[in-house]
C-alpha cells in the first residue's frame, strides 16, 4: 500500500511539476559569467534578469511567464559548446549570447540543429551571419561597417603609416583584415600587421617590432584587458603614438588596466554607451537598472543583450505563439524599427541588424569615455 501512494504521490509530482514547466516561456541566456570577460557576462545576466523580471511583474507575455536559464560559457569555445548543449535539451525556445565571435561560432550549429532561435550581442565576425543559418540574429553591427568607421575616423584625423594589431580571433583578425583592405583602397599604408597572444603579461616585445615599423597611429582590434596591457606598457616604454580600439575594448576595466594616465586620449569605437543612450524606455531601463544594482550598466554589450530579449518577446506577442520557425519569420519580415534600448532595430533575411549603430569615443583624463561629436 505504501509502494503504491509513493507512486501516485511521484506521479502527481511530476504532472505538477510538467504543468508548471508548460506554463513558463524559457528563454537561454549565454554569457562570460567567468573567466577574463566575466565583467560582461555577469551585467548580461543582470540586465536580462531585470527585464524578464519587469516583464513577469506585468503579467509575462501571452499570459505565461518567463523562464531565464543561465549558462556560463567562461568565454571559451569548448565551455560554450558545452553550455549550449545543456541549454538546448531544457526546452528553451531562444537564447541571448554570447559575448565573442568565436565563442558564438562554436554554438551556432548547435542551436540551430536544435531550432532554437540565437540572438547574439558581442560576436560581430562577418562570416557568423553568412552561414545561412535559419535562426541566427545578432543585435550588435558587423566587423565590415566597424571597418568602415574605423577607415573614416583614420582618414578624417590624417594620420599616413597605420599599423594594426588583432589578437587572431575570429572577430579581432576579421576587423583588422576588413580594415587593412579598406585602408588599402584609401590609399593609406598599413605599415606593420601583427597578431599578439591573448591573455599574457608583457607586450614589450610587439610593441618594440612595432615602433621600428614608426606607425603614427595604431589600431588595436581584440580586447580589453590586453589593450589596457599595451597602453599600460606603450606609456611605460615612453613612445607617445595615437591608439585607436575596436568595440571590444568599450569597458570601464580598460582604465583601470592601463592607468588613467596611459589611457587618457586613446579613441575607440562603440555602439553608443548606456551613459548615451536617449531614447525614453532606454533611460526607463537605466534608472531601473541603476535602482536595483547601484549603478548604470558599465558596457553597451549587455544592453544589447537586453535588446535580443525585447526582440523575443516582441516576436512572441506578434506571432501569439512560440513556435521558433514562426519567430524567426517575424523577426525578419515583420519586425521594423523596433524601439530597442540601443536605438531601432530591424533585421535583413541573414539575421544581422540594419543601420549605421557605431560612435567613435576617446578616453579624457579623469579615464571617463566621452563620445565625439
Amino acid at each position: 500500500m505504501k509502494r503504491l501512494l509513493y507512486l501516485v504521490t511521484g506521479l502527481f509530482f511530476v504532472l505538477v511539476t510538467g504543468s508548471q514547466a508548460a506554463d513558463t516561456v524559457k528563454i537561454g541566456l549565454m554569457g562570460p559569467l567567468t573567466g577574463a570577460w566575466a565583467g560582461e557576462g555577469q551585467e548580461m545576466k543582470q540586465v536580462v534578469g531585470l527585464l524578464a523580471e519587469e516583464l513577469n511583474q506585468q503579467g509575462g507575455v501571452n499570459g505565461k511567464k518567463v523562464e531565464i536559464l543561465n549558462e556560463d560559457d567562461a568565454g571559451d569555445p569548448r565551455q560554450a559548446s558545452l553550455a549550449a548543449n545543456r541549454l538546448a535539451t531544457q526546452g528553451i525556445i531562444a537564447v541571448i549570447g554570447t559575448y565573442g565571435s568565436a565563442i558564438t561560432e562554436a554554438t551556432q550549429n548547435i542551436y540551430d540543429e536544435a531550432g532554437v532561435i540565437q540572438v547574439a550581442n558581442g560576436s560581430t565576425a562577418i562570416r557568423l551571419s553568412e552561414k545561412g543559418l535559419a535562426n541566427f540574429f545578432r543585435t550588435c553591427p558587423r566587423d565590415d561597417e566597424q571597418g568602415k568607421v574605423a577607415t573614416a575616423t583614420i582618414r578624417q584625423l590624417g594620420h599616413k603609416k597605420v599599423a594594426i594589431i588583432h589578437d587572431s580571433t575570429s572577430y579581432a583578425k576579421g576587423l583588422a583584415e576588413e580594415t587593412q583592405a579598406n585602408l588599402k583602397n584609401e590609399n593609406i599604408p598599413v605599415v606593420f600587421f601583427e597578431a599578439l597572444t591573448p591573455g599574457e603579461r608583457d607586450y614589450n616585445t610587439i610593441l618594440t617590432k612595432m615602433k621600428a615599423a614608426d606607425p603614427d597611429f595604431v589600431f588595436f582590434t581584440g580586447y580589453y584587458p590586453e589593450a589596457g596591457l599595451l597602453l599600460r606598457q606603450k606609456k611605460e616604454m615612453g613612445w607617445g603614438v595615437p591608439f585607436m580600439g575596436g568595440d571590444a575594448v568599450n569597458n570601464p576595466e580598460l582604465v583601470k588596466i592601463a592607468g588613467t594616465a596611459a589611457a587618457e586620449g586613446f579613441l575607440f569605437l562603440t555602439p553608443p554607451l548606456p551613459k548615451d543612450l536617449d531614447t525614453p524606455a532606454a533611460r526607463s531601463f537605466v534608472a531601473s537598472f541603476e535602482k536595483k544594482f547601484g549603478n548604470a550598466p558599465k558596457s553597451i554589450y549587455p544592453v544589447l543583450a537586453g535588446d535580443g530579449f525585447r526582440v523575443i518577446i516582441e516576436a512572441i506577442k506578434g506571432t501569439d505563439s512560440t513556435d521558433p520557425a514562426k519567430i524567426s519569420a517575424y523577426l525578419k519580415q515583420s519586425l521594423k524599427d523596433f524601439p530597442g534600448l540601443t536605438g531601432t532595430i530591424s533585421f535583413n533575411d541573414k539575421g544581422d541588424r540594419v543601420g549605421e549603430v557605431y560612435r567613435v569615443y576617446k578616453v579624457d583624463s579623469q579615464g571617463a569615455f566621452i563620445l565625439q561629436p
